[in-house]
């Protein structure tokens, strides 16, 4: 159970972390990106053939980020003078794009060079030998101490919605809030144990979660600041700040490339958590699966994203383990049909119901305008 809490953990931080890009994009700027996935190729593939040139990881991923962000650059330019669905179109295009000449080209892999086709593997992974005592209990601190932070932050989150929310806003974040406790506490017993007999992967989960609260952190401060209120502004009704003298355009652009190099780094971390990368580990799907994550916990919220994250791997993690007791009868291809199938009645359910999401706000909602 440890070992498969801490994998939950290490996934749903690593897309939480991918869709908080999209969220960025999407939910504050109403830039519309069919191709996010191509971000996150570029940043595992970079930073996996990085590594075994011997660049140190920490740099390799950074490097990624930015080839990422670049990646946006050239995206931006070609296509954010254009109308919203040019850029949709480009977007998944670079998508299939980016992965089609990964799959096609010869890559550096080390010292030689290797056909895409046949994925990268044997390379290095941060945290992988186990450290000393010592740094041992420096990990389970740092654990401890963003336990405590989000602990801390729940906390204040609904006491402010307590305080300056209605009734039925108080009662989402409250349950909001319990969820996200229990699974701190879980996770947190979880990785201290595994930490303290030392599991690689509790080391990797350690690191992505340290990534992904830096990351909200300085999202939640940005999209807080004058910066942030022009790309909702741009979002809303893009003629307002242009007759304000603001250059659209080039807060777009911005958003765009912000957004892909934290999609960059979320490509690192999934590298490492795989292992073994195959241009297949990269299908547009991942794309639609993040789209899911940013409409059920609410675009333009970047809790709710998390919380979509969240609700996305329980629901395939419950799917998995139990849907073959549920319905016996039902083949491995059938399971994997109606798993997709429940999934889609419950976005259909969802947009009818609420369709800002669960954390969103109906006012800001950008789908359909």
């Amino acid at each position: 159970m440890v070992d498969y809490l801490i994998f939950l953990a290490i996934s749903t931080s690593i897309f939480a972390l991918f869709a908080l890009g999209l969220n960025l994009q999407w939910g504050f700027t109403g830039l519309i990106n069919f191709g996010h996935v191509a971000f996150m190729t570029l940043g595992a593939y970079t930073t996996v053939l990085l590594s075994l040139k011997g660049v140190p990881l920490l740099i390799s991923a950074i490097i990624g980020g930015i080839l990422a962000a670049l990646l946006g650059l050239v995206i931006g330019f070609s296509t954010l003078r254009l109308r919203e669905d040019y850029l949709s179109i480009v977007t998944i295009g670079v998508g299939e794009l980016v992965r089609l000449v990964v799959n096609n080209q010869e890559l550096p892999v080390g010292e030689t060079w290797i056909s895409g086709a046949f994925g990268v593997q044997s390379y290095a992974i941060p945290l992988s030998t186990a450290p000393n005592l010592i740094v041992r209990l420096i990990m389970i601190g740092l654990l401890t101490l963003l336990g405590g932070i989000t602990l801390y932050s729940l906390w204040r989150w609904i006491r402010r919605t307590k305080k300056l929310g209605s009734k039925q806003e108080f009662a989402t974040h409250l349950g909001v809030g319990i969820l996200f406790a229990v699974l701190t506490i879980a996770i947190y017993i979880s990785g201290a144990i595994a930490l303290y007999d030392y599991n690689p992967k509790a080391g990797l989960m350690l690191s992505s979660l340290l990534v992904l609260a830096l990351v909200f952190w300085r999202l939640q401060v940005l999209v807080r600041s004058p910066w942030g209120r022009i790309l909702k502004a741009i979002r809303e009704d893009e003629e307002i700040p242009k007759a304000l003298g603001k250059n659209v355009f080039w807060y777009k652009l911005q958003s765009l490339m912000l957004g892909g190099a934290i999609a960059g780094i979320a490509g690192a971390f999934f590298a490492w958590q795989l292992s073994a990368i195959y241009p297949d580990n990269f299908q547009p799907q991942l794309t639609f699966d993040c789209w899911i994550m940013v409409i059920l916990g609410g675009s333009g919220n970047n809790i709710g994203t998390i919380l979509g994250a969240v609700i996305y791997f329980a629901y395939d993690a419950l799917t998995r383990e139990y849907l073959d007791d549920i319905f016996p009868s039902l083949s491995t291809e059938q399971a994997g049909a109606f798993r997709i199938m429940i999934i889609g009645l419950i976005l259909i359910v969802l947009m009818v119901w609420r369709p800002q999401g669960i954390l969103g706000k109906k006012e800001e909602l950008t789908l359909g305008k």
